[in-house]
């Protein structure tokens, strides 16, 4: 998964996180990342994944979008590139892996320690070979 950090604006701050392709970007209702501010089309511009070449954003025709500074018309984004579609700023960045519930293999781990353990003193108590 990847996500969007708003740099800009009154949402700024704000993370949104795409978990599905392709995500459409703009000011539209129907626009999975909906952003507000001036400069920014109905349906600015959207990120596709594609296998074999990574996450790619394509603008609009006549719509404006620079990344890293520079303008594009597509670009393959790479971690932490910085958007900008008209006044909004926008990064670019992997999302978080989801956090796993690890309580069951930390007890497994325990209880096989403190039986090495207890084999060991009755090893020694009773003079084990």
């Amino acid at each position: 998964m990847v996500q969007f950090q708003i740099l800009s604006g009154k949402s700024a701050g704000a993370r949104w996180v795409a978990r599905r392709f392709p995500v459409q970007i703009g000011r539209d209702d129907a626009s999975d990342l909906q952003v507000e501010q001036d400069g920014v089309w109905e349906k600015h511009c959207e990120l596709t994944l594609d296998p074999g070449e990574g996450f790619v954003l394509s603008a609009r025709p006549d719509a404006l979008m620079t990344i890293n500074h520079q303008p594009a018309q597509s670009a393959h984004l790479r971690n932490g590139d910085s958007i900008e579609l008209g006044s909004a700023r926008l990064r670019f960045w992997l999302a978080d892996p989801p956090r796993r519930n690890l309580l069951g293999r930390e007890i497994l781990v325990w209880a096989l320690m403190i039986i090495v353990i207890l084999g060991q003193v009755i090893a020694i108590l009773f003079k084990l070979p």
